[in-house]
């Protein structure tokens, strides 16, 4: 993977104190792709207030043997081991994984219990719930982009899903959805019969618009902002605000050659963020990296400014709020200083 993260480290910080809790970002060590603890917090702490991270899952590190259903857990062991390492201070302030998103089959249904159950066994201070990439979409633009695993189709449509939802809301878990942006009526469909079930939508969406002339753009964009709004109307789901650093949403920063800073970013993705601050409002969203695969179009520093100056019109308890303080609300983490 072509990656940008090193870029734009001498630009100057926006707001350095503001406390972050970066609410999705990812480890994996791939043939060619490598990104593990060192190399998070040489972003994370290389110079924004990054105080703690949510790990969520990519199917890394899971287990190799053993029943299919309970391989995941391998990645949930491995997240708590980097937690673990963070967590004594050796190698800086910032909580890694203080929070930790696994992965689960929900088309299994109630077969998915036994993985929750030792999954909160083997982290119990971190574990906090699943992802599930249900990437679908009716043509192939947006998966010449695909990272790791690509997921079979009509996940969302299976019987089991939402018997496997039903295990999370059982448990106290919560749900973290990664659809692309034309699914967003069926997840609300699902969310309806979870009221009591935590429902973290990543990446504002997952807007598709590679490939699109302006016209179609302008319409794409117009039926997400109806479909988010509606989403966003039920008051136990959550946004998170990121993933527009990956090429799927069409801005094409990953094409360039020289540096992108904040500015550039954040003209581009204003629209976006701010949908996603009108329909959920400051109490429901949370800023995410999603490092490494946001590093595609700029470093870790231009990415969290181009957040910062989006949102600069909020004021400070609202900044806090979408920052650092929804992220440990949703995610249950016991930090100072927020």
């Amino acid at each position: 993977m072509k990656t940008k993260r090193n870029e734009g480290r001498d630009e100057p910080i926006l707001d350095p104190d503001l406390p972050i809790v970066d609410s999705h970002f990812h480890l994996f060590d791939l043939p060619g792709n490598r990104y593990m603890l060192e190399e998070y917090l040489e972003d994370a702490q290389g110079g924004h207030n990054v105080v703690a991270s949510i790990y969520c899952e990519t199917k890394s590190f899971a287990r190799t043997d053993g029943p299919e259903h309970l391989r995941p857990l391998g990645e949930v062991e491995f997240a708590n081991g980097m937690a673990a390492m963070a967590a004594t201070g050796r190698y800086g302030p910032c909580k890694v994984a203080a929070g930790i998103i696994g992965h689960a089959d929900l088309s299994l249904g109630s077969k998915v219990g036994e993985l929750l159950d030792r999954c909160m066994q083997a982290a119990p201070d971190r574990y906090r719930g699943i992802r599930q990439v249900t990437l679908d979409y009716p043509d192939e633009r947006p998966f010449q982009f695909i990272m790791t695993n690509r997921p079979p189709p009509g996940l969302l449509e299976t019987a089991g899903f939402p018997l496997g939802l039903a295990e999370l809301q059982a448990r106290g878990l919560s749900y973290d959805a990664a659809a692309y942006d034309t699914a967003l009526p069926r997840l609300t469909e699902l969310v309806d019969q979870f009221p009591d079930l935590t429902v973290v939508l990543n990446h504002i969406g997952n807007f598709v618009g590679v490939d699109m002339s302006p016209h179609e753009r302008s319409e794409a964009f117009a039926r997400l902002s109806t479909d988010l709004k509606v989403f966003a109307e039920r008051p136990n789901v959550f946004c998170k605000v990121g993933g527009l650093g990956m090429p799927v949403p069409g801005f094409g920063f990953e094409k360039r050659e020289d540096v992108v800073g904040y500015a550039e970013l954040a003209e581009a993705w204003r629209p976006h963020v701010e949908l996603a601050i009108e329909a959920f409002g400051p109490r429901r969203c949370m800023i995410e990296s999603n490092f490494p695969p946001d590093s595609r179009s700029a470093g870790f520093i231009p990415t969290l400014n181009a957040y910062k100056h989006i949102l600069s019109g909020l004021s400070e308890d609202e900044k806090r709020d979408v920052f650092g303080r929804n992220a440990a609300r949703v995610y249950r983490l016991d930090l100072d200083g927020l």
